[in-house]
């Protein structure tokens, strides 16, 4: 797989999601996707090296959200809070393509979502945007 393409012009914000809802109603992400994975012991050794290498690299390059707000997914406060990089996050979304291609050898969906409005901002910082999500429809890539 190729680097994600970010449409900026029509659709500035990014997010890679299931397209089903889990238990809690929440599209689980990317990197929950390939974490849940891990905890249900299905990775190769190769994949839960590639998922610890990277996810401490994305730890170290980013800040998590609820860090700064411990509030920021609460389901109270904001229900359905997700989080969409911006087009700045170029060098984010160059390691996506890995977890993209453990998540297909594990016939897991995931979809690409683009926006350029998902919703009511809840955080930002200078690569991504926490939001609660709008009823608005998105673009979908599979």
């Amino acid at each position: 797989m190729g680097s994600p393409d970010i449409e900026t012009e029509s659709a500035p914000y990014v997010r890679f999601q299931s397209p089903h809802p889990n238990g809690r109603g929440q599209f689980t992400g990317v990197f929950g996707l390939v974490n849940n994975l891990a905890r249900e012991g299905l990775l190769s050794d190769e994949q839960e090296t590639f998922r610890r290498s990277n996810n401490r690299w994305y730890d170290a390059a980013y800040t998590d959200p609820s860090t700064v707000d411990p509030t920021v997914y609460d389901d109270e406060v904001n229900p359905g809070a997700a989080a969409w990089f911006k087009p700045t996050a170029a060098h984010l979304l160059g390691r996506v393509p890995g977890y993209l291609e453990i998540l297909a050898a594990h016939n897991v969906d995931c979809q690409v979502l683009r926006s350029a409005d998902p919703g009511r901002v809840v955080y930002e910082d200078d690569v991504q945007v926490v939001v609660v999500p709008h009823a608005a429809p998105f673009t979908h890539r599979h």
